[in-house]
């Protein structure tokens, strides 16, 4: 097993290019799905959970072809209709499978993907609305398999705005000739970005990234052809490792447009943030920053994946901060890995109570999940001394070739094996 070993303490400085975005790319590689087409995805990051769909795909029926960030998928037989536990509990997105499969083949049967360290997440949510287009479910020795001989277009709310769900429901319609309208959809970038990927495809897609969502379906969809937008969690937590560090960076290939809520606290903390079409430079003196509150929230909130990070950032902030978690009811594991290195934290209940240090210490910590493996690189970047961080196949799963894009804005990281 791989870790990180880092000595922090120093100033980065640099230059470094974002990858496609993980959380976009994973739907539209389901959506291929859709559709018998040769389909081509461009600025696909090469990451764990991108070869898990990879394995997915294929297991279905499809044939994937992945190199220099291109993803082909071609349909040579008949697909299958199962998406088998020793798959879905790799990852748990594999869920996404279910909305095309039940589409096209009116069957599908998923592995109930489970908990994870973060919480339970479950997916009542996408199977509700499932059944609201006319699909029937039940329970089989873990799986569920939905049936839709019934499927039709609809109306549908849903009770949460679930990124996953919305995805689902999405690519269901997609297939379903007629007008179906989604309700207190999710308004992350990456269910435009699944949006635009669906109108390749010659799907009608309207009002994606608001509430209410508006697919016209058809009965047979062409060839997928998209490039996958820029990851905002990537390109946030770099700029949380600059802010925490200090010095001078520019992230190139990045979107400052979804980032607004991240920007703005940097902002108020001390940091300066300076936005292009297509790039954000981070400016910090790497001191102790102005303590900030935030509190997690749907897009365009402050969102969930950057919550570890910026407690990482606020561990040496000058007074007190809170940082307050409503998405996820486990995601405050980093922070007793960030007592080990010093920092002061008091957790009660979904909120965090963080009392800034003057400096933070290097020491051995292990990363619960990709957030907080990114919250973790942040903190041993600007601590001073050696850390070792183990369980690196967490951070693996989200960000790409981090320790190189690390090395290359100067900090002092290599890869090891355990």
């Amino acid at each position: 097993m791989d870790n990180f070993v880092i000595h922090g303490g120093k100033k980065l400085g640099g230059e470094v290019r974002i990858s496609g975005s993980k959380n976009a790319a994973l739907p539209i590689l389901a959506a291929a799905l859709l559709t018998r087409e040769r389909c081509v995805i461009r600025n696909v990051p090469d990451l764990r959970d991108i070869k898990s769909t990879f394995d997915l795909l294929n297991h279905l029926g499809k044939k994937c072809f992945f190199e220099a960030g291109a993803f082909t998928v071609t349909e040579p037989g008949r697909l299958k209709h199962d998406a088998p536990y020793e798959l879905v509990r790799r990852m748990r997105a594999s869920v996404l499978a279910a909305g095309p499969l039940l589409a096209r083949l009116k069957k599908v049967r998923v592995s109930m993907p489970g908990g994870c360290s973060i919480g339970v997440r479950p997916i009542d949510i996408h199977i509700e609305a499932f059944k609201k287009l006319g699909a029937e479910s039940c329970y089989e020795k873990g799986d569920i398999v939905l049936t839709g001989a019934k499927l039709k277009p609809g109306r549908l709310r849903f009770r949460f705005p679930s990124v996953g769900a919305t995805e689902n429901l999405m690519m269901c319609a997609a297939l379903l000739e007629g007008r179906t309208t989604l309700e207190n959809c999710a308004r992350e970038p990456e269910i435009e970005d699944l949006a635009a990927a669906l109108r390749s495809m010659g799907v009608e897609v309207e009002g994606a990234g608001g509430p209410r969502i508006v697919i016209r379906g058809q009965s047979k969809l062409r060839a997928l052809r998209h490039t996958v937008i820029p990851d905002r969690i990537e390109t946030g937590t770099y700029m949380l490792a600059a802010a925490a560090a200090g010095g001078r960076v520019k992230l190139t290939a990045a979107d400052p447009k979804p980032l607004g809520a991240l920007i703005k606290a940097l902002e108020r903390s001390g940091t300066k943030v300076t936005c292009g079409r297509d790039s954000i430079t981070v400016e910090s003196a790497g001191g102790r920053p102005r303590p900030v509150n935030v509190s997690t929230a749907p897009h365009p909130g402050f969102p969930t994946d950057l919550q570890a990070p910026w407690m990482s950032y606020m561990a040496r902030c000058r007074g007190n901060a809170s940082v307050q978690e409503n998405i996820f009811e486990n995601r405050f594991m980093h922070a007793a890995e960030l007592l080990r290195m010093g920092a002061s934290v008091y957790i009660s209940g979904n909120k965090a109570y963080v009392h800034g240090v003057e400096e933070l210490n290097g020491a051995p910590i292990m990363a619960s999940d990709i957030r907080a493996g990114a919250a973790l690189l942040v903190a041993a970047g600007a601590a001073k001394g050696r850390s070792v961080i183990r369980r690196t196949y967490h951070v693996d799963r989200g960000y790409e070739r981090v320790e190189e894009k690390l090395r290359a804005l100067g900090m002092k990281i290599e890869r090891v094996k355990g």
